[in-house]
């Protein structure tokens, strides 16, 4: 048997494992994405967020709201091959990685995103040796699972290197995740990496940016395939959604 579940449903899981109860997780199936979020083209340049100092979060997720965060500094703004990478220190929330327009973390607050994405499926797990990051360049996820010294191998694949290099040099509070010696990092697909590689993982952890531009296909149906095929049995599935 293979469980998938949501960071909230692997937490009720792990309760109700340590009580002794079974539990019984009926598997999910991921919606079909709206033609919004998939017909979104996002702009070549996304400067355009960026108002008198501000940088305002607003998209086809969001419908008629916005997020804003005042900038102290803007420290890296470049298109790379997928996306449109922007790095910035703010005057709150320290600093922040934005994605084609979405902020992806701030140095305030990912802490909370990347322990429930880690720790979770890892202590659901009976025994998590062999572990899988999809997506999740920016290295926060990797820094979580490396506190768990049961687990002997870490995986992560990411489609974008320049994502890496850039959370090593401006963001070296998650990116240190990448310096033990247990990670293997691979640079590509992430649906093509399972497929080449089934019955592997104990854990899968989808750690992707939000469903428009390249990280759409992490939502759809042929991903959670790849997933499911790539897991050894009795093995865990945790995807941000």
């Amino acid at each position: 048997m293979r469980i998938y579940c949501h960071p909230i449903s692997i937490l009720f899981l792990a309760l109700n494992r340590l009580a002794g109860a079974t539990t019984t997780i009926t598997p999910l199936v991921p919606s079909t994405p709206s033609p919004i979020m998939t017909e979104f083209p996002p702009p070549k340049d996304h400067s355009h967020l960026i108002i008198d100092g501000w940088f305002h979060e607003r998209g086809p997720l969001w419908p008629g709201q916005a997020f804003t965060l005042k900038i102290k500094e803007v420290l890296y703004h470049k298109k790379s091959q997928f996306q449109d990478v922007l790095v910035f220190e703010s005057e709150t929330y320290g600093k922040v990685f934005v994605l084609d327009g979405v902020i992806q973390c701030t140095e305030r607050d990912e802490c909370s995103y990347q322990e429930m994405m880690a720790h979770i499926p890892l202590y659901a797990h009976p025994s998590p040796k062999k572990v899988l990051v999809i997506g999740g360049g920016d290295g926060g996820v990797l820094r979580e699972i490396a506190r768990h010294p049961c687990v002997e191998e870490i995986v992560i694949c990411e489609l974008d290197a320049d994502v890496i290099q850039i959370s090593k040099k401006y963001l070296p509070f998650m990116a240190k995740g990448f310096d033990d010696p247990r990670v293997t990092v691979h640079i590509k697909d992430g649906a093509k990496f399972m497929e080449e590689n089934l019955a592997e993982f104990d854990v899968i952890i989808t750690d992707s940016s939000d469903p428009v531009g390249p990280a759409c296909v992490l939502f759809e149906t042929p991903f959670y395939k790849a997933m499911h095929g790539s897991l050894r049995e009795g093995g865990i599935i945790c995807t941000q959604g």
